[in-house]
């Protein structure tokens, strides 16, 4: 039996969508319906966890994440949380059979993010595992609705694109998370003095995720291809123009991509999928 109590519980994982990302929120309003509310819960639940290690700076992190964790197991062992957010999280886990592996690997990354980092190749390759990858591979678990073989046909692409949209995150906000949160997340970079010549080389990183990944869009059923496609075309455009953008002023400039722009680009990508023109 559903409750009203859960009915609450996905209102506030939508509401915590809405506040931190439009750009979600409207891939979000393009998927099937009766998509909304899981994807809002993993949202939700990946935001929370975010939140501790990225804004809880005058509070202890280390116990809240440990909490947050130990919180997450009970709402899944017991199959309800007073957490609205964990309680929605734990009905879309058990609704859709996503792994406690996946969950695992996200909360390990999350818990890299307490320290100061500065990744070598294989601590970098681990973050975006568990930050990105394997988020995407929540999201594939609601899209392909218990079509195993679907899941595991486009779980390579869905990694990849999950990474594409962290990376571009990296480079919008390098200056924050260099300068106030001690993280430098490309390897084999140093942010004092941030050459065009690592941006190419990120750069180059980054198209081959995101030309890895519309292969499998592509491959979406119809209820989630849009939705999908249309975070896609969002974060191309904004790679595109963190791009143009020289070295030096990504490190000073946080690249964002105005409201009135979101509405045009999600016109553009409806047109782009009736007439098949990926």
């Amino acid at each position: 039996m559903k409750l009203q109590y859960d009915n609450v519980s996905y209102r506030c994982s939508k509401l915590v969508t809405k506040s931190y990302s439009t750009s979600f929120s409207l891939g979000i309003s393009f998927l099937n319906k009766r998509m909304h509310n899981p994807i809002n819960g993993i949202y939700g639940f990946v935001r929370l966890a975010d939140e501790i290690v990225d804004s809880f700076h005058d509070y202890n992190k280390e116990y809240l994440l440990e909490k947050f964790r130990k919180d997450t197991l009970d709402a899944l062992e017991h199959k309800i949380s007073l957490n609205p957010i964990l309680n929605s999280f734990q009905h879309t886990v058990h609704l859709y059979s996503i792994e406690w592996e996946l969950i695992d690997t996200f909360l390990k990354s999350m818990e890299m993010d307490l320290q100061p980092s500065n990744h070598n190749p294989a601590s970098y390759a681990q973050y975006i595992l568990g930050s990105a990858e394997v988020v995407g591979l929540m999201c594939l678990r609601v899209f392909v609705e218990g079509d195993h073989e679907l899941y595991l046909r486009l779980k390579p692409t869905a990694m990849r694109l999950g990474a594409a949209f962290q990376k571009v995150n990296f480079l919008r906000d390098v200056k924050a998370d260099y300068e106030t949160l001690g993280r430098t997340y490309f390897p084999d970079v140093d942010f004092k003095v941030f050459t065009e010549h690592d941006k190419i080389n990120i750069q180059a990183e980054i198209e081959s995720d995101f030309n890895a990944a519309l292969e499998g869009i592509k491959l979406l059923p119809k209820s989630s291809r849009q939705g999908v496609y249309l975070a896609y075309i969002y974060y191309l455009k904004l790679f595109y123009k963190i791009k143009k953008t020289p070295a030096e002023k990504v490190m000073f400039e946080r690249i964002r991509i105005p409201d009135y722009n979101k509405i045009m680009l999600l016109l553009q990508s409806m047109v782009r999928l009736k007439l098949n023109m990926y």
